[in-house]
């Protein structure tokens, strides 16, 4: 009896992605809690790039890896299906340079999402927490100049296209998607935007905003020098879990912790680790707007320093590897 007592107050919820960066850490702080059963969806639950999730600590009863492409929305629905809350994490982040944003970014993007929500409008799903980007807020050439940039801010989507800033436009238009889909359904959708996410891997591969702290380590890399946000991807997994367990959490909310010149990352990190051999080749492009949290802090969230995000990721790209 008592088994099935605790069987009972047990919460399902999925995550997408769940073998990238940000969702890997979210499988762990929802297995860590001890009070969920994680549908993770991931492209192939037999790639050893997945390893990682199956090492966590409670995966074995409660992790359980779904095959699901995005667009394919019936295997969305499979994994969504019975689950009391779903975690949209994945996003198409190229590696290349785009040759048709619409097939390769776009469509991903906004498809991907319109299928989550669907599936989760079907399972009666309770809240869809949706993991958007500053990118979806910082394109906007009619904000304030110098004025800290919050939730009501949203990138220019004709702007994003004049300037070809896919990333940012599958961003906004997913997002922005999102939230006429809640208004027309009344599907209970609340989104965070984090700045640029470092802090330690948990997966086997470098993603692409843990690059810009393995670059600046790199001779051979060129560097943009610029006042960037960073948020540890520890945070912004505790950021996610608490809008979700937050009955009155509702809307957007920015998740940033730190604004830093990258210069002055580096200065840190030669004076910690002075036998790297430091990127040479530096450009200077326009700083990123300053943002508030303060509406995310409000539900009570709180941020790493950032001396501790910046020399566990290092500690870790050692650990995997990915530098010497």
């Amino acid at each position: 009896m008592e088994a099935e007592a605790g069987k009972k107050k047990m919460t399902t919820v999925c995550v997408t992605g769940a073998g990238g960066f940000v969702a890997s850490w979210l499988v762990e702080r929802l297995l860590a809690a001890g009070r969920y059963i994680v549908h993770g969806t991931v492209r192939d639950p037999g790639d050893p790039k997945n390893a990682h999730l199956a090492a966590l600590g409670g995966a074995a009863e409660r992790l359980r890896l779904f095959r699901a492409d995005l667009l394919d929305y019936g295997a969305v629905a499979a994994a969504v299906a019975g689950c009391d809350g779903v975690f949209h994490v994945a996003s198409p982040v190229p590696a290349y340079a785009i040759t048709d944003p619409e097939v390769e970014l776009l469509a991903p993007a906004v498809t991907g999402t319109m299928n989550v929500l669907k599936a989760c409008s079907e399972a009666k799903v309770k809240r869809v927490v949706v993991v958007s980007s500053l990118s979806a807020l910082m394109a906007n050439p009619a904000w304030p100049q110098g004025q800290a940039m919050d939730e009501d801010c949203w990138s220019d989507v004709e702007f994003c296209r004049s300037t070809q800033n896919w990333y940012s436009l599958g961003k906004t238009l997913a997002e922005l998607e999102a939230f006429d889909y809640a208004k027309t359904t009344g599907l209970d959708v609340v989104s965070v935007c984090p700045s640029l996410v470092i802090g330690p891997l948990l997966q086997s591969t470098v993603n692409a905003s843990s690059s810009v702290i393995v670059d600046c380590l790199k001779g051979d890399h060129e560097v943009k020098l610029k006042l960037r946000n960073f948020v540890d991807v520890r945070d912004v997994a505790e950021a996610l879990l608490l809008v979700y367990e937050t009955p009155a959490a509702s809307g957007r909310y920015i998740c940033n912790s730190h604004a830093i010149q990258v210069s002055d990352v580096i200065a840190l990190l030669k004076s910690w680790y002075p036998a790297y051999k430091y990127a040479t080749k530096f450009i200077q492009v326009s700083d990123e707007p300053m943002f508030s949290s303060k509406k995310l802090e409000a539900l009570g969230w709180k941020f790493k320093p950032f001396q501790e995000t910046l020399r566990d990721s290092v500690e870790s790209f050692k650990a995997a590897g990915v530098v010497n």
